[in-house]
């Protein structure tokens, strides 16, 4: 049978490495790739080329069978906010500009800077979401897991 990554057999019985090769070279390019990924995450976490951890945090002991993410940008004009609201799954925030003033569950309140990040479990209260100031915009990137069909955000 011929196909891709098989030995074929020609008429005379003797097998022909055109396929053979070029599975070979499939898996080493697979390899050295998955090779220079894996370098690339330990140079990073490390911070040799300028790169540091920005954002660590446990996470939740929960499945994500049939889950799926969406990123959204939310901009606050100056003095604007969102009403106390929920989560049906992970929340990581991430502020591109201004400050975001937020309070998460009993956590405290806090100004998060462009740069910053927080983060928001299951049907966590985010009872503060706004911008701090009164004079300039604010924009934060909300990455929401969540199990496909559900509503991401509901009223608190």
């Amino acid at each position: 049978m011929q196909g891709e990554g098989h030995l074929n057999n020609d008429q005379t019985g003797s097998q022909t490495e055109g396929n053979s090769l070029s599975t070979m070279t499939t898996r080493r390019t697979l390899i050295n790739s998955a090779g220079f990924v894996l370098a690339q995450i330990l140079r990073a976490q490390s911070g040799s080329d300028g790169t540091k951890v920005v954002f660590k945090h446990d996470l939740p002991d929960i499945t994500m069978k049939d889950w799926s993410v969406t990123a959204v940008e939310v901009t606050y004009g100056p003095g604007e906010g969102s009403a106390a609201h929920r989560h049906p799954g992970i929340t990581i925030a991430y502020v591109l500009e201004g400050e975001i003033r937020s309070k998460v569950a009993d956590q405290p309140e806090k100004t998060y800077a462009a740069g910053e990040m927080f983060l928001e479990t299951p049907n966590q209260l985010h009872a503060v979401s706004r911008n701090a100031s009164s004079v300039r915009p604010a924009k934060l990137l909300a990455v929401l897991l969540a199990e496909k069909g559900k509503q991401l955000t509901t009223p608190a």
